[in-house]
């Protein structure tokens, strides 16, 4: 079984919100961690999976206009899904040694993009709001190709209709980026596309928001 250096990923992620609060890794998760996942997503019967919402709204005619991924949240007493959890929380802890974050808690789930769902442009959180600071998106789809579509669209913070750049959703690609500041939107998929969305938080108790050094 090959070494995976999981502590030189946490680097090159620190060192990327240090400069640009964004970071586009592939390769970024063990190789055995990710057969977990698959073999996780493979046991899964589609009516696991909801339609997920926005915010607090119910409406979900309104919601389908949004976004029409459908959700299931990762659970630690699942062991085929406790190894990305793991990772994660190892993550958490190296961008608070090193960034001084004070990030958390960790919640993520499953997204399950059918052919033709889409997410429209949006923030993960606003400004002065203590809830999620940091995104994670890490992919799960083998042999995805450019015809495929689904692909992240990452937006300017300074002008939300400039394209900073578009990540195609391969197996082991993980994208981080600060919550509050990167507009994003997933294109319509040409086939069944699965990820993992996740957010770092502070504690409710924390004023603010704590920005890395840039």
């Amino acid at each position: 079984m090959s070494y995976f250096d999981s502590q030189n990923v946490y680097a090159q992620i620190a060192d990327d919100l240090r400069a640009t609060g964004l970071s586009i890794i592939e390769n970024a998760v063990d190789p055995q961690i990710i057969q977990n996942l698959n073999k996780r997503i493979a046991t899964l019967e589609e009516d696991k999976f909801q339609t997920a919402g926005i915010g607090r709204q119910s409406d979900h005619e309104k919601n389908a206009k949004i976004r029409r991924d459908k959700i299931l949240w990762l659970e630690q007493n699942n062991e085929l899904e406790l190894g990305y959890i793991q990772a994660m929380d190892e993550l958490k802890d190296f961008l608070n040694r090193r960034l001084f974050m004070g990030l958390f808690s960790y919640e993520s789930h499953f997204a399950h993009y059918q052919e033709g769902a889409f997410y429209k442009k949006h923030l993960d959180a606003f400004k002065g709001r203590a809830n999620r600071v940091l995104t994670t998106v890490f992919y799960l789809n083998d042999q995805w190709q450019a015809e495929h579509g689904g692909e992240l669209v990452i937006y300017d913070p300074n002008d939300h209709e400039k394209e900073l750049c578009r990540v195609l959703p391969k197996q082991g690609t993980l994208v981080t980026f600060l919550s509050d500041e990167f507009p994003h939107e997933v294109l319509p998929a040409r086939k069944s596309r699965y990820s993992i969305a996740g957010w770092f938080r502070i504690n409710a108790s924390t004023a603010g928001h704590i920005d890395p050094p840039r």
